[in-house]
């Protein structure tokens, strides 16, 4: 359900520059002047920065650099009336959240935020830096009721409509490192990780996790990430709504999903991975379980896997695994 505060900021981002009377915010609400006080004191420990005038009332300066709840359900109201929105100051993880709720038997699609995980994952049980707020942790839990084989390149799919997604936000194009990473440039600027619960023949539960990294400032990073990690912000220049943003992800991501259990993407996921795909034509080399394979990315087949051409002329198709740069890919 929509807070009073979600309330309260819908109604002074709606007035732009001006002010926003006490009096008229409580008559809105149906709440005393002192009440309306208190929500604005709320809302300034959440990152709001908001003037206050004598006589003229109130009027918001600055946004949170972190995820807000009630600047997300205001964002989102559709997912805050529903209760498909849940919101974390801090958590372990979002991903184990998810499970946890649909374990539960909470109504599916909805999403976990979290302003900070102290227990973040990424693939192949890899520890996600997660402890900055200024960044974006949000797990998506859904009941597909699909085949193994039938969900096999949804991730991709996924990572494809995250990259659109932020092109068309920010103007920047960033790049897919095959199976799940987002990367700008040469450095990793998020990561998709996919957990399912299968039972016999069917996915039952699938939980999609995303990290990105969006305001953050890489000199606040421990020393390796620096160098081999980039947000955002560092990559415009300039500070993102990260709120905004996070808002118009959520609504590309469910209507990805959308899209994909009705076939409907079919046509399209081609082409978009080409679009993004940082890997084709480079020299890289793959690891999959014990097996390794050096040669250049090539793409992907119908199923999503990647092509890799050897030395020799041979083409190893990889369903999974990890895959680097080699030294000089440039």
């Amino acid at each position: 359900m929509e807070s009073a505060e979600s309330r309260i900021v819908k109604a002074l981002l709606e007035s732009g520059k001006s002010h926003v009377a006490g009096s008229r915010l409580a008559e809105f609400l149906g709440v005393s002047r002192v009440t309306i006080w208190t929500h604005m004191e709320n809302l300034r420990r959440d990152g709001f920065s908001i003037e206050a005038v004598r006589n003229k009332g109130y009027r918001l300066d600055h946004v949170p650099d972190g995820l807000s709840e009630p600047y997300l359900h205001c964002l989102l109201p559709e997912l805050a009336e529903e209760s498909r929105l849940v919101f974390h100051r801090q958590t372990g993880s979002t991903n184990r959240d998810a499970e946890r709720l649909l374990a539960e038997g909470k109504d599916a699609p909805f999403v976990v935020m979290a302003r900070r995980q102290t227990a973040g994952r990424g693939r192949l049980g890899r520890r996600w830096q997660s402890d900055d707020e200024s960044n974006l942790y949000a797990s998506f839990a859904f009941r597909p009721l699909a085949t193994p084989e039938r969900m096999r390149d949804f991730t991709l799919w996924i990572g494809a409509s995250v990259c659109r997604c932020l092109e068309e936000e920010s103007g920047l194009k960033p790049g897919l490192k095959w199976p799940n990473d987002v990367w700008f440039g040469d450095r990793k600027m998020g990561g998709i990780l996919t957990e399912a619960k299968v039972n016999a023949d069917q996915i039952l539960e699938l939980v999609l996790g995303i990290g990105l990294n969006v305001n953050s400032a890489p000199a606040t990073w421990p020393a390796p990430l620096c160098h081999e990690a980039v947000s955002l912000r560092e990559a415009l220049g300039r500070s993102v709504d990260i709120n905004r943003l996070t808002a118009t992800l959520v609504k590309s991501i469910l209507k990805a999903y959308e899209s994909f259990l009705a076939g409907d993407h079919r046509d399209k996921f081609r082409a978009l991975w080409e679009r993004y795909d940082l890997l084709h034509g480079r020299e890289v080399t793959a690891y999959q379980g014990t097996e390794q394979v050096t040669g250049k990315a090539a793409g992907i087949d119908e199923h999503g896997r990647l092509r890799v051409i050897t030395g020799s002329g041979e083409t190893v198709l990889l369903s999974a695994g990890d895959v680097t740069l080699r030294p000089g890919w440039d």
